[in-house]
């Protein structure tokens, strides 16, 4: 249900927009100004820009790669393992060795998350990724480190 739009205080609106962009993703000042309207807040693009540089809102990438603000508190190093665990819990579908290569077949339009993902963790069992929209293949050094791999890759896929 949405709120008849109200301008806010400040300091009120500005910790709704910490609350927003903490919440969900939020690429654009227009996606903003949507949901700030859905939360029954009225501003204009203007005020959000001075509040995103005030607020020191860091413009980032989701795991899709997709774009998106945060908060600075919550801008943190993440460990490339866990951005790999995530992506292939929540987009994994299937991984299998083939001679020196891993397949890893995803959700549709996530395989390109996979691969960087991968190429990020910079493992010393992968020489490449390629990705296309649902599949992502490693090019391990030979059989052995594809097996490897592949059952490493396996154990995170949900």
């Amino acid at each position: 249900m949405q709120r008849e739009p109200r301008p806010l205080e400040k300091e009120e609106r500005q910790r709704l927009i910490t609350s927003i962009v903490t919440r969900r993703r939020v690429g654009t000042q227009n996606e903003l100004l949507d949901a700030l309207a859905r939360a029954g807040c009225r501003v204009t693009q203007a005020t959000i820009s001075r509040d995103i540089r005030e607020l020191g809102l860091d413009k980032t990438h989701d795991v899709l790669g997709r774009p998106r603000y945060v908060a600075p508190q919550a801008v943190r190093s993440v460990d490339p393992r866990d951005a790999l665990a995530g992506v292939l819990s929540q987009f994994g579908r299937r991984v299998e060795a083939a001679q020196n290569i891993v397949v890893v077949q995803t959700e549709l339009g996530s395989a390109p998350a996979v691969a960087r993902a991968l190429d990020r963790l910079e493992h010393p069992r992968i020489v490449g990724t390629i990705a296309g929209d649902d599949t992502c293949v490693a090019i391990a050094r030979n059989n052995r480190d594809a097996v490897a791999l592949a059952r490493d890759l396996a154990e995170l896929v949900g």
